[in-house]
């Protein structure tokens, strides 16, 4: 029986299952759906998506047995089957699992021959990848999964496989090229271009079969052709790899004739790099910088050893591929790449490491050389050997200095997370996410004419994803995997920090898996840091936040901090003051630290961090706002909760401007506020908005002094809080007064003496009387000003609260100085600058000593009289102006 007679399944084409395809599209949905995940469990709750979309059936779960059911008896029918019935479809939580063998799967059977294959390509037998790939390609008898509907886990498999049949055609055609079958392929490459008008590989294919069956002007037309398709359509110029093509077909360069491979003597070349990126964006600048350190140029002579370091997902194997194609001339020796990592993705140790490159590079006594023995056998099989080398994904220098030492006459190319500061002699170079215009044309090229028409989606999307190449393309590849969807749909769904890493999915292509090895390779302490550092807040925090979160002092944060940078985990998002770094997440990473969180830590212990930085937050709050708004006092009132900085040093770390630390702070601020009020913390939620509100104030960030403002009037009612409810809605009257709405501010004010009246709070009484007097002023009535602020002066509370004195005798000075009243204006401004002063405020004393010289200027022109014509604007507290509605006073 040939093998193709033993292919039970089929996916690649019409969904089929031999010996009876279900007659049901419900149960070849679910057939399909197991199969492109055989082996897996797949969910019940990915099969009822599949099969219903957004509107399943209430009896979808029952309905989805009786499919499995059906499915079952199916796959038992057949005469060589004596297993249980449920042996082959086996219930599995949360879902259920198809057992396929390679041989039964179509797709199982394809993925093989596209990796041995590739694997020949690499090897450099052309001939034998050749046969290989057209029997991958033999096997498809149609369009992937045709036959049945799709949702979006067979929409996005479908896209996935089409993609994969491309490739490898690309790669069989890439083959025969090496072979010098250029003239028979024109036509089938004709044909695949108008195919696939917009796909640069198979258009530079192409056009070097042209040109190697001497038709150069046909050549040169096909590379004209497709750039007026990208810039018509896409509106984007061809990659740079075709460019450079073009360039070499205008200029007659002779490498690019076909030569007949001769036997090699001695050694063979190694060639084992895999396929070159054909959308490697954004990366000219650094491919030329390194091009500067291979050859020589500059201080330092050529470059043995090039560390190309940056986050997982970047592009760094990508980089090293098409830099190590780039200079391939070089090195006649021979290219390859070597993974550091094992089949499971474990990192290689340095014996075993040593043996991948040796079985790279002999093959054949690589196999029998054991693991212990192979630095030293690699020494005798590079010495002399003008290799290039790309050690990918390395962890450690250990892996790496025994390939090192023994490559004495070639370049060694490493790609790691770490920048492997420990390895002598190494360059560095560090690849950073793409600009946002690369981002841009990176999308583009992945999606086509969806993403080029809306560049503001594309903005977003680019934004969304940290500008990381790897999740770009995984976007792009989810958006064509869901053509119901624009692209404003998707910056939608990403738009959930929550759920984009499960957006971010789409066949073999896996951002969290990604972004998940560097996390796995760390220990238990470090893990538990990056999780819980996910609490402070984004875009960056300080030291002190961190220390405070993980519960250690401002030096051992530091060390756990410099060790995830290192790790590539966290990043430097800044130097703030006193050049003290703050450090943050990539969006994404981010992402992943809140999900490792949410599955890891409990509910207690995320509360028990967010309360720990959240009193950490406050008692720094109080320290900056008796620095900014000195006399006021801001100790734990109404049963409140004292927050201490423990360890923290707030002299240290406010320093000397309160105002920077809170712009610094300030949505770290608003986060402690957020976490309090959802673990009902009502206590700290108002002490923190106390805390917050002047500088809110100081500095018009209106919004968000309504936000705290809103939430503390919740967490007030919740407590049943009076007296806070009180103080909450002063502040109100404080925040509608600087909006211009007087009316709103004088009732909320009326509404907090009331309450403050019936707790025998003066203290919070007097303060609105004051804000009253600031609306009466505001509102043209300087007598009902004067009447408050009068009975305001006479009820502070002696000693109690000097910053309510000082304010006080500021609405004394501006009625004097809005009825005209020059000379007890000057002395009352003066008494107020003197009193600021006293308190420490220099905001305030800036503040008076402003209106002390107007007048006296006004004085000068009024010299012979007491009184003067009221100003039309008047600064009532700093930076504040009102215009003047009293015409007909009594000046």
């Amino acid at each position: 029986m040939t093998k193709g007679e033993t292919m039970r399944y089929r996916v690649l084409g019409p969904v089929t299952l031999r010996p009876r395809t279900p007659t049901a599209a419900k149960v070849r949905v679910l057939l399909a759906t197991l199969l492109v995940r055989a082996n897996e469990v797949v969910s019940s709750q990915t099969l009822i998506d599949e099969l219903w979309g957004d509107e399943p059936p209430r009896t979808a779960a029952t309905t989805l047995q009786v499919y499995v059911s059906q499915l079952r008896n199916l796959l038992a029918d057949q005469a060589e089957y004596r297993g249980p019935r449920d042996s082959l479809l086996r219930t599995q939580p949360p879902g259920y699992r198809i057992q396929v063998g390679p041989e039964e799967l179509d797709l199982a059977r394809f993925e093989i021959l596209h990796d041995s294959g590739r694997r020949a390509y690499e090897g450099g037998d052309y001939e034998k990848a050749g046969l290989w790939l057209r029997e991958a390609l033999a096997l498809w008898s149609g369009a992937a999964l045709s036959g049945i509907p799709h949702g979006p886990l067979l929409s996005a498999a479908a896209v996935h496989l089409e993609e994969s049949k491309v490739a490898v055609l690309e790669q069989r055609i890439a083959a025969d090229l090496r072979l010098g079958r250029h003239s028979e392929l024109i036509a089938e490459l004709l044909a695949m271009a108008a195919e696939h008008p917009y796909r640069e590989a198979l258009h530079a294919h192409l056009m070097v079969a042209l040109y190697r069956s001497e038709r150069q002007s046909d050549a040169l037309q096909a590379f004209r052709s497709i750039r007026r398709a990208l810039i018509d359509e896409l509106g984007v110029e061809p990659g740079p790899r075709l460019a450079r093509l073009h360039e070499r077909i205008l200029r007659s360069d002779p490498a690019l004739v076909w030569q007949e491979r001769k036997p090699a003597v001695g050694r063979p070349p190694v060639s084992w790099l895999p396929p070159a990126a054909g959308d490697l964006v954004g990366r000219d600048r650094m491919l030329a910088s390194a091009a500067r350190m291979i050859q020589g140029e500059g201080e330092g002579g050529s470059a043995r050893l090039l560390v190309v370091s940056g986050n997982s997902g970047v592009g760094k194997t990508a980089f090293a591929v098409e830099l190590a194609r780039r200079h391939a001339e070089l090195f006649p020796d021979g290219q390859a790449l070597v993974a550091l990592r094992g089949a499971r993705g474990e990192a290689l140790d340095q014996a075993a490491a040593a043996a991948a490159v040796l079985h790279r590079v002999e093959p054949g006594p690589a196999r029998a050389t054991a693991r212990s023995d192979a630095p030293q056998e690699l020494e005798r099989a590079l010495h002399g050997r003008r290799l290039l080398l790309v050690l990918d994904d390395a962890v450690s220098e250990a892996q790496v200095r025994p390939v090192a030492a023994a490559l004495d006459d070639g370049l060694l190319l490493v790609t790691s997370r770490r920048s492997l500061v420990g390895l002598d002699d190494a360059r560095q170079l560090t690849l950073d996410v793409l600009t946002l215009a690369d981002a841009q044309r990176l999308l583009t090229a992945v999606v086509g004419v969806p993403m080029a028409e809306d560049p503001a989606a594309a903005r977003e999307i680019a934004r969304l994803c940290g500008r990381l190449p790897l999740a770009l393309r995984v976007a792009g590849a989810a958006l064509n995997a869901r053509p119901h969807w624009t692209a404003a749909t998707l910056v939608e769904r990403l738009a959930d920090q929550r759920t984009a890493l499960d957006l971010l999915s789409v066949g073999d292509l896996d951002v969290r898996a990604a972004l998940m090895v560097g996390y796995r390779e760390l220990g238990d302490v470090d893990q538990r840091a990056f999780r819980l550092l996910s609490i402070a807040p984004a875009p960056g925090f300080a030291r002190w936040s961190a220390a405070v979160l993980l519960g250690v002092s401002p030096v051992q944060a530091e060390q756990r901090l410099e060790l995830l940078v290192e790790a590539r985990l966290l990043e430097n998002a800044g130097a703030a003051r006193d050049s003290e770094h703050r450090y943050g997440y990539h969006r994404l990473l981010r992402s992943l630290a809140q999900e490792q969180l949410l599955d890891t830590e409990s509910a207690e212990q995320r509360r028990d961090a967010a309360d720990r930085l959240g009193r950490a937050y406050l008692a720094l709050a109080r320290y900056a706002d008796g620095l900014l708004m000195p006399g006021r006092s801001l100790a734990p009132a109404h049963g409140g909760t004292g927050g201490s900085a423990g360890r923290l040093d707030p002299a240290r770390i406010v320093g000397s401007s309160p105002v920077h630390w809170f712009q610094e702070e300030c949505q770290g601020l608003l986060d402690a506020v957020h976490h309090a009020g959802e673990a009902g913390n009502w206590a700290l939620v108002l002490e923190l908005t106390r805390a917050m509100s002047g500088y809110l104030e100081a500095a018009a960030r209106w919004g968000e002094w309504a936000e705290v403002l809103d939430l503390a009037m919740n967490a007030a009612v919740a407590g049943g809080n009076d007296e806070a409810r009180a103080d909450v809605l002063r502040m109100l009257g404080d925040l509608a007064w600087q909006q211009r709405r007087t009316a709103v501010a004088s009732g909320y004010y009326t509404d907090a003496r009331e309450l403050f009246e019936r707790a025998e709070d003066r203290s919070g009484a007097v303060r609105c009387l004051i804000g009253a007097g600031d609306c009466a002023l505001s509102e043209g009535d300087p007598g009902l000003a004067e009447q408050c602020y009068r009975e305001a002066w006479d009820r502070v509370p002696a000693g109690l609260d000097e910053r309510a004195s000082v304010d006080a005798r500021r609405g004394l000075a501006l009625v004097a100085l809005v009825c005209g009243r020059a000379e007890d204006a000057l002395q009352s401004f003066q008494e107020f600058t003197e009193a600021a002063e006293h308190l420490g405020d220099q905001r305030l004393a800036r503040f008076g000593q402003r209106n002390v010289e107007r007048i006296l200027e006004h004085l000068v022109d009024w010299s012979h009289s007491q009184r003067m014509p009221p100003p039309l604007v008047v600064e009532a507290r700093p930076g504040v102006w009102l215009v003047q509605a009293v015409a007909g006073a009594d000046l």
